[in-house]
């Protein structure tokens, strides 16, 4: 198994380094055709959510765009993938924060009789 760490998806997304771009697209050939075994964590998908958000200045619909091209691609073992997939359908119409979105959907996931924060007073 191959560990996809978030400066993958940042160069495959940007295109802004051409030769790590044309790696990359090559990994994940491999990975769609089942001649390499891929996987990611949660903790990459947050990584790549500030990066996009905060580093690169893209806007939230362009970070959701992102997001779910990354989850698109199935090819890549990702554990929680249902639970970040139900956050971002939250964040995208939301004004929560993805992380926020995640600890909602997350504690639902667990079976949570509540949810108590001082950012914001779930429904």
């Amino acid at each position: 198994m191959i560990f996809v760490d978030t400066n993958l998806f940042v160069r495959y997304f940007l295109k802004d380094v051409l030769s790590q771009f044309r790696q990359v697209e090559k990994l994940f050939s491999d990975g769609a055709k089942k001649k390499k075994k891929l996987f990611t964590s949660t903790i990459v998908i947050f990584e790549i959510y500030w990066l996009f958000g905060s580093f690169y200045e893209k806007t939230k619909g362009e970070v959701v765009e992102i997001l779910k091209k990354t989850f698109s691609l199935d090819f890549i073992e990702l554990e929680e993938r249902e639970i970040l997939e139900k956050a971002l359908n939250i964040f995208e119409v939301s004004s929560l924060d993805f992380e926020d979105c995640y600890n909602v959907v997350y504690a639902e996931e667990r079976g949570a009789k509540g949810f108590r924060t001082f950012k914001f007073v779930p429904e």
